[in-house]
Formats: C-alpha cells, sequence, structure tokens
C-alpha cells in the first residue's frame, strides 16, 4: 500500500484468502477479533448520492456508536457515479480508518455493487443496506441483536414504507407474485436490507452467476434464519435508482433466476391454443356438414386467428430468448465487476 492508501486490484484480488475449514457462526462467547470483539462489516454499495452519503454516514456513526462492544468494518462500494459521491467517500475515508472504498470502473448495477462488497467484507457478520436512509442505519442494530442470539441470516422486512400509492402496489403484487412463481421461499417485502453470518457469506462468494438476486439467492441458501420489522422512512434525498424500467430487470431476474414457470406457462398455452383450434375445426366442419346454407365468415376469423398466434408465437419466443441469454452470458464467463482502486482501510491483512 502506498502512501496515498490506495490499491490497484482486480476482481480476483480482493477476495479474501481461501480458508481450509468453514469456520462455525461466530458467538460472543468465542470472539475471533484480536480485540476480543466481533467484528461488524456492513456492505453500501453507492451511486449518485452526493447529497445524501455525508448525513448518511453521520447517522450510521452516531448509531454504531451506542455499541461499544462491537467492532465495525464500513465498506463502500462506489459503482460508477457521475456526481461527486466518489470525491466524498475518499474525505470520509481520510478520517475514519473504518472506512474502506471500493471504487469500480463503471457502473455495473446495484446487485453487482453488493458482491463485491461481500467479496471483501471480513467480519464476522455481514450486513448489507442502502445509503439512502431509506434503510434507518439504528435498524442495523436490530439485526446485530438477531444474530447474536443464533440466527444466521437476518432479514429486514418492511412493515411500513414512505412511498407513492403506485410503488407501494406494485411492489407487493411483485413479493407475491414473485413468492409463487419461485421455487424457493422468498420473504415477503424485504429488499436487501438483511444480515448473514460469516459462514452464510463464505458460501453466498461461491455464486458467480451473472443475473444476480442476491435477496432470493440469500433465501435459497437455508441456515437459520430470522426477520426483523421494521417502517422504512423516505429517500434522504436526490431520487431513486430504481425507476420503472430497472425494477422490470429485477423482476425478470429475480422470476427467471429462481423459477421455471415462464416455460411452462409456454407448454399451457401452446396447450390452450391447440384445443381452441380443434374446436374452431370442429365448428366449421359441422357447419359445412350440417348447415350448409350458412356460410362461415372467413376473413375476420383468418385474420384474428393468425394476429392471435402470431403475438402468442412471438411472446413464447421472448421468454424463450430471456433464458437463452442468461446462458449466452453465462457462457461467457466475463469478470463481474472491475474494480479501479481500492481506497483507505488499516487492517493488518489488507
Amino acid at each position: 500500500m502506498g502512501a496515498s492508501g490506495r490499491i490497484e486490484m482486480t476482481q480476483q484480488d480482493i477476495r479474501p484468502p481461501a480458508r481450509t475449514a468453514v469456520p462455525a457462526p461466530l458467538t460472543p462467547a468465542e470472539p475471533e477479533q484480536p480485540s476480543g470483539r466481533p467484528l461488524i462489516s456492513y456492505v453500501l454499495p453507492v451511486y449518485n448520492e452526493q447529497d445524501g452519503i455525508a448525513a448518511f454516514h453521520a447517522e450510521l456513526t452516531a448509531a454504531l456508536a451506542e455499541r461499544p462492544e462491537l467492532d465495525f468494518e464500513l465498506v463502500y462500494v462506489n459503482d460508477g457515479s457521475a456526481d461527486g459521491s466518489l470525491g466524498i467517500l475518499k474525505d470520509l475515508a481520510k478520517n475514519d480508518e473504518r472506512i474502506r472504498v471500493v471504487d469500480f470502473a463503471r457502473n455495473f448495477g446495484h446487485q453487482i455493487a453488493i458482491t463485491a462488497g461481500l467479496d471483501i467484507a471480513q467480519g464476522d457478520a455481514v450486513i448489507v443496506m442502502d445509503t439512502d436512509l431509506q434503510d434507518p442505519p439504528r435498524v442495523s442494530l436490530e439485526l446485530v441483536d438477531a444474530w447474536r442470539e443464533g440466527a444466521e441470516i437476518v432479514h429486514a422486512r418492511r412493515r411500513t414504507r414512505q412511498d407513492t400509492a403506485f410503488k407501494r402496489a406494485t411492489a407487493s403484487l411483485y413479493y407475491r407474485v414473485l413468492r409463487a412463481c419461485a421455487e424457493v421461499d422468498i420473504p415477503l417485502d424485504t429488499g436487501d436490507f438483511r444480515l448473514i453470518d460469516r459462514r452464510v457469506a463464505d458460501e453466498l462468494r461461491k455464486y458467480r452467476e451473472r443475473s444476480r438476486f442476491v435477496r432470493g439467492i440469500v433465501a435459497s441458501m437455508g441456515f437459520r434464519q430470522a426477520e426483523v420489522k421494521f417502517d422504512r422512512d423516505e429517500r434522504f434525498a436526490g431520487e431513486t435508482k430504481y425507476p420503472l424500467k430497472k425494477m422490470a430487470k429485477l423482476a425478470i431476474d429475480g422470476v427467471t433466476s429462481f423459477s421455471t414457470v415462464p416455460l411452462r406457462m409456454i407448454t399451457r398455452l401452446g396447450f390452450i391454443v391447440l384445443v381452441l383450434s380443434l374446436i374452431g375445426i370442429l365448428y366449421a366442419l359441422g357447419m359445412k356438414i350440417f348447415r350448409p346454407d350458412i356460410t362461415v365468415s372467413g376473413w375476420t376469423m383468418l385474420m384474428v386467428v393468425v394476429l392471435f398466434l402470431g403475438g402468442t408465437q412471438m411472446l413464447s419466443l421472448g421468454v424463450l430468448g430471456t433464458y437463452i441469454g442468461r446462458i449466452y452470458s453465462e457462457a461467457q464467463g466475463r469478470p463481474l465487476y472491475l474494480v479501479r482502486e481500492v481506497i483507505g482501510g488499516s487492517r493488518a491483512d489488507d
């Protein structure tokens, strides 16, 4: 590490050393830290949050000061921000040795930013949360309490949320549709705000698919899981980084990552179309044989059938293309992300 405290790294470089054995979940009676206190890592994705990042950090550090029996590590992941977020993070890192800033070479997306943070976090437990103050820092300490009571995964479940009526309605519908379609039990009304034990984090690093849906991956892993309910606050500043287009992509990733229901729906739709076609054929033949005096209207019905079949085929090809596209992305084997530099941190194993 040079005098500036910066390290040029690749994705592989920032992964922690391979362990010869997976450690058992840490309990307060079995500390692993030199200080005798458990280390809690925070993974904090940042994308264009210059107006709120300083306020978030101040509130987080104020909450952490209430727990002197714990050590903390703050891993901010700058996801290719185009504003002054990186400069603010650098200033924060100069004044707080607990901070490490992972600076992406470009924007790779929220789920990939979480992945990079998990790759570098070294704590006995890891908390993932956003930096827009919608996830209250004080609630993260409740997740720690649940972890110390024996839970290995602690989900923060939204009891209420300060969003528009449209956002609340679509989010509620999405989580319930996803749970109905998915082949794993994904908790309702939970985002990426959660705590995972060191053992879970080590296992999660083995999941390297590109179209990532981290909350679904964590839920599918098993282990001892618990929930902490909280009231989600309003965004402190700026605009949401998940507009409708990104939310739709995340929804598709969630469904296609953990369910083959869309493929099965194509089969069912094909069966329905076949049955309707047979009924139409029988109707036409019946009218031709038993009522030859009545002419079956052909042009309108033909156009309706052609358009219906064409739309059905295009929809089916789109669903198939989504799954094939995922296979193509995985087959390329490209890195999930590229890191320009890692800033700050004073731990001995850096």
